[in-house]
């Protein structure tokens, strides 16, 4: 049944009336809601706020390195660490280094740009500070909806965006209501905030029907892959952070990778692939299980003798925005706003979104409540965008304009370029490098490029993609119809397959996608929908653009802890 045949029968749906919807509970939409509550508070006011979160629990879905800037946390929340914020570890030392296969150098610290230097900043567990701000919105009022996921914008007659419709429960994998069947509810607000995080479902929607990237580069991406450690105390140094490149990307391929020593004898470690690169046969989790290789990170998970001793605790993954300011849509429309990665602010040269999540998180609530309080509503919240360009983080995206799009040019140009541009003019900038073409129509034919011969994991240092999902603690209810879906099924074996040598299979971090046999010996996409670590790389890197992601229900996903 489709969705109009279900509210057809079974309709129409509860509806529940806010002030200001706000769709994700990860830190930009939890700003908003604190922010919100906040200003209510100290002006005496009563303003009604709801957060709906497809994870869980808030955090259940939240990955990232992550260094944190503590700047929008303290305009936020000024006394966090009386309160009890758990940002524990300050860095206390970074390295940045350039590898080949077998060798590394370290750039001097001199040498470090601004915005490769992380003095004042933490190293965190974004998961674990997500449930933290959770709790403090809940303290100051906010309502917390886990375990629902916004599957529908709806509109006002006038096209503003009137709320959002979660997913319905309990329907079969044939599309057909079961007996736990339990139908959607309408969240209606007079703003509707969008905080989903990176390739939102709901913001790309948005984006396309308002035509919100309108001049506007297009949005370029990365996939990250983390994975949390344990290792050997001896070989452990709280709050040494560092950073490679190079090795082992070619010099034409955007990556890099992180090694963040947290506290309690655990590091936390990943690998950044941009996903605009050309090969198809490229693997960016191999190639993150191959840097693990390298001596001069190997060495951190050995003893003496050369064995691994340490415990891998946790895996996971999700793409990341990487246009910058030059990508960034409009962030507003009638009705509603986008913040954070949901529109696209981090910072790639500095690798860190959540400081930037919070303060756009902010920048909305203020305008939003301006809005409500003078009787506005379903108008636009031009007073954010605004806001955005007279503020300090401005200033920090328009200073690193340039830092993706130098890369086309290769690692040894990016890096002197970025370096200029950071370390001498100091990011005043007077040239801007645009971009024209998206992430997918990067990818060449297969008969154009060399298969990479990846070498097989050893499960000790370096492992596959089921173990690994299996330690993310996905779970999807099994009975309900895949929410990786596909525009046309036969484009997977007759376009991707034939001309791309199936990239599905390599870029998914999960072992989603795979090409099987049938009994005639023809080939055929399966999809394993139920391993899927809700990363999107499929929806960006589909040559074809025939994938695309929709939510599934509520509380499905990975259940992320230490993340």
């Amino acid at each position: 049944m489709t969705n109009q045949e279900i509210l057809a029968q079974f309709g129409p749906r509860e509806a529940m009336e806010y002030d200001v919807v706000v769709v994700g509970g990860g830190p930009g939409g939890l700003a908003t809601a604190i922010r919100l509550k906040q200003l209510a508070t100290e002006k005496g006011k009563d303003i009604s706020v709801v957060v709906l979160e497809k994870g869980s629990e808030p955090g259940a879905h939240i990955l990232s390195g992550a260094i944190m800037d503590p700047q929008a946390l303290t305009e936020l929340f000024p006394d966090w660490k009386a309160m009890g914020a758990p940002l524990n570890q300050p860095v206390t030392d970074d390295a940045w280094s350039f590898l080949s296969e077998k060798s590394a150098f370290r750039t001097p610290h001199f040498l470090l740009p601004q915005c490769a230097q992380n003095h004042g900043n933490y190293i965190i567990s974004l998961g674990a500070l997500t449930r933290w701000l959770a709790t403090q919105a809940e303290n100051l009022g906010v309502e917390i909806f886990p375990g629902f996921t916004a599957a529908e914008v709806l509109y006002n007659d006038d096209g503003s965006v009137k709320g959002v419709a979660t997913g319905n429960m309990g329907v079969g994998k044939d599309g057909e209501p079961t007996e736990n069947f339990q139908l959607g509810m309408e969240l209606l607000g007079k703003y509707t905030v969008f905080a989903e995080g990176a390739r939102g479902h709901l913001g790309k929607q948005l984006i396309a029907r308002y035509k919100l990237d309108a001049g506007c580069d297009p949005q370029t991406y990365g996939i990250g892959i983390k994975e949390l450690w344990e290792i050997d105390p001896s070989r452990h140094t709280p709050g040494f952070v560092m950073h490679t490149a190079g090795w082992p990307m070619d010099n034409s391929t955007y990556g890099g990778a992180f090694l963040y020593h947290m506290e309690g004898n655990k590091v936390a470690l990943g690998f950044v692939t941009g996903l605009d690169y050309s090969n198809p046969y490229l693997s960016p989790f191999e190639e993150f299980q191959r840097w693990k290789t390298h001596p001069n990170i190997r060495w951190y998970f050995e003893n003496d003798k050369g064995e691994v001793n340490a415990k891998r605790l946790a895996y996971g993954a999700r793409a990341i925005t990487a246009g910058g300011l030059m990508s960034l849509p409009k962030t507003v429309f009638p009705g509603g706003a986008l913040v954070g990665c949901d529109a696209g602010y981090l910072n790639v040269s500095r690798i860190k979104g959540s400081h930037a999540a919070i303060k756009t998180g902010m920048l909305a609530a203020e305008a939003a409540y301006d809005a409500v309080t003078a009787g506005r509503q379903h108008d636009e919240l031009s007073a954010y965008p605004e806001a955005f360009e007279q503020s300090w983080l401005y200033t920090e995206l328009n200073k690193s304009r340039n830092f993706k799009s130098w890369f086309k040019k290769g690692l040894t140009v990016a890096t002197l370029m970025n370096g200029f541009e950071q370390f001498v003019l100091r990011g005043h900038i007077p040239w801007t490098l645009r971009r024209d073409k998206p992430d997918h129509v990067y990818l060449k034919p297969a008969a154009e490029c060399q298969p990479i011969d990846y070498p097989k994991p050893d499960g000790k240092l370096t492992f596959d993609r089921l173990s690994s999902v299996f330690i993310s603690n996905t779970n999807h209810e099994e009975q309900q119809p895949a929410h990786l879906t596909l525009k046309d099924a036969s484009v997977p074996v007759n376009i991707n397959l034939a001309k791309f040598a199936g990239p599905e299979a390599r870029y998914c971090p999960a072992g989603v996608y795979e090409f099987v046999k049938n009994d005639d010996n023809t080939d055929r996409l399966q999809i394993n929908a139920q391993n899927c670590v809700h990363c999107k790389t499929c929806d960006i890197k589909d040559p074809t653009q025939n994938i695309v992601w929709v939510t599934p229900e509520g509380g499905g996903g990975p259940n992320y802890a230490g993340m």
